[in-house]
């Protein structure tokens, strides 16, 4: 069975729905308008496949913990999430409602856990789909379920229910803001119900696009008339990320520059035609991600020594600490540090063969992560080669990356594409300055020779240039400490990222 599990712009005038206007007015407008003393808030269903509150694989779970939290300033913000073994075990959850089958579906409860922040979580029970043993979208061993295109329809189906209305809730959505292929079957679910309800789609990984064959289609209740390039077809298959692409109101993505790279062959995988005519309906819009407040070297409690950017002493106890515990030698050269997924997308195969010239240098790398078994043993191999130069652990420890973060003088990220990042934004929150390919949220992120290193060409001689450099910028201090600060300074919370989410959620309310 066709899948790709993983989860996870270009318009800067007001959006519109594919049939809608744009919307009037400046954002401040929309927002005293919206707010006005005898208008409640708007409700909206974030729906997400993964949160790192419960369950996390990537950047798609950090987004889904912190931005709901940022919006709910301004809105009553509920989330939806599988009922997956991480999330019930252990937690009194209180059943709320019951969802009927349909079609292949199997009738499922919806529970609801409050947060103790006040945040408010859907849990969908069904122990059949999501009680197991593994990641939210593969087994022990990394294979994707053989259901996951029932798993995750069971999902996008009961956040369109719920937007129809689920009496025993208490509480409807006035919009759905759905994220990646595993809720993308939402808002065409809607549309073939023939209801209104407005929703947003945020791309976060466009190379994951949820493709099952076309005979699975009565088991997840599409329409066999849907099945066409004007719908759900990708040469062939379902495609369940094209589907919330061409229903929703406004699709969004998660960079400014990423919005724009994927109306383009190069990195639109298939699907840039229809995107290029989201772009030209103004319903695609980049919106940067932020990192959320735990980020901050004076107060992170996992560090071994707090530091700022005013004070950056503490940042020589986080090295040591951090060379230690990948068995690097005591060194006055600069540290670089690898924090990913050991993935071909990540371009783990040139940060390799350029750690083999600068360790040659004096420069030191500590490595930590996991993904494709070659990439983790060509890792292995480089450290073997360059013992006490070289230190890699496979797996991911969130203390001992932030201590990585916070000891380490750069940080090597030479994605092939990387629609916004996160791990360049943690580095330079403490003083890591990352070194890194001009594409997406990297070149929307990282002033070059200010807040890190960019390079303009995907070749070991790109990258070598900007290491380079990084190494000429390291025998300064004065040069460093300055870069460093500047870095530190520069703003990544979620602030003005919910106000764009919010901008985008008034034009689609204002037009219903």
């Amino acid at each position: 069975m066709l899948q790709q599990s993983r989860g996870s712009g270009f318009s800067e005038s007001s959006p519109q729905g594919p049939q809608g206007s744009a919307a009037g007015g400046s954002e401040a407008q929309g927002s005293a308008q919206r707010l006005r003393d005898d208008e409640a808030p708007p409700r909206l269903l974030f729906v997400t496949s993964e949160m790192t509150d419960f369950v996390k694989v990537g950047g798609l779970g950090d987004v889904s913990s912190a931005l709901p939290r940022a919006l709910r300033q301004t809105n009553d913000i509920r989330v939806l999430i599988p009922g997956y073994r991480q999330v019930t075990q252990g937690r009194d959850i209180t059943e709320v409602a019951r969802l009927s089958a349909f079609a292949g579906l199997p009738a499922c409860s919806l529970g609801r856990i409050d947060m103790p922040d006040g945040l408010v979580i859907y849990v969908l029970l069904c122990p059949d789909l999501f009680d197991r043993e593994g990641t939210p979208y593969a087994d022990a061993a990394g294979t994707d379920w053989a259901d996951n295109d029932v798993r995750f329809a069971r999902l996008s189906f009961a956040a369109a229910e719920i937007a129809c209305g689920v009496p025993e809730l208490g509480w409807q959505p006035d919009l759905l803001h759905l994220n990646d292929w595993p809720s993308s079957l939402a808002p065409a679910y809607l549309a073939w119900r023939g209801q209104a309800v407005p929703s947003v789609l945020t791309v976060h990984n466009l190379a994951y696009q949820g493709l099952f064959p076309r005979e699975r289609l009565p088991i997840l209740g599409v329409p066999d008339a849907s099945f066409q390039m004007e719908g759900v077809e990708f040469h062939g298959n379902l495609s369940f990320l094209k589907s919330g692409i061409y229903y929703s109101s406004h699709v969004t993505t998660v960079s400014q520059t990423y919005a724009r790279e994927i109306t383009t062959p190069e990195f639109g995988c298939g699907l840039e035609g229809l995107l290029q005519t989201r772009a030209s309906q103004h319903a695609l819009t980049g919106i940067l991600n932020g990192v959320d407040e735990s980020w901050d070297s004076s107060r992170d409690p996992s560090l071994p020594a707090a530091f700022s950017s005013s004070n950056l002493k503490g940042r020589a106890v986080n090295a040591a600490q951090a060379r230690e515990a990948f068995g690097l030698g005591v060194s006055r050269g600069p540290l670089f540090a690898i924090i990913s997924r050991l993935v071909h997308q990540k371009g783990i195969d040139l940060a390799i063969r350029a750690a083999e010239d600068f360790v040659q240098k004096g420069g030191q790398l500590a490595v930590t992560g996991q993904g494709d078994p070659a990439l983790e043993q060509a890792m292995l191999d480089l450290a073997k080669r360059h013992p006490g130069k070289v230190g890699v652990r496979i797996g991911f420890n969130e203390a001992e990356a932030r201590c990585l973060f916070a000891g380490s003088d750069f940080l090597l990220m030479p994605s092939r594409f990387e629609p916004c990042g996160l791990s360049q934004m943690y580095a330079q929150r403490y003083g890591s300055l990352p070194v890194a390919y001009r594409t997406g949220g990297l070149a929307d992120t990282i002033e070059d020779g200010e807040t890190g290193f960019l390079f303009q060409e995907m070749t070991l001689s790109g990258l070598m240039d900007a290491v380079m450099r990084a190494l000429g910028t390291y025998a300064s201090r004065q040069a460093l400490s300055r870069m460093r600060r500047k870095a530190m300074a520069r703003p990544s919370n979620w602030l003005h990222s919910s106000r764009r989410y919010n901008h985008v959620y008034e034009g689609l309310l204002a037009t219903r």
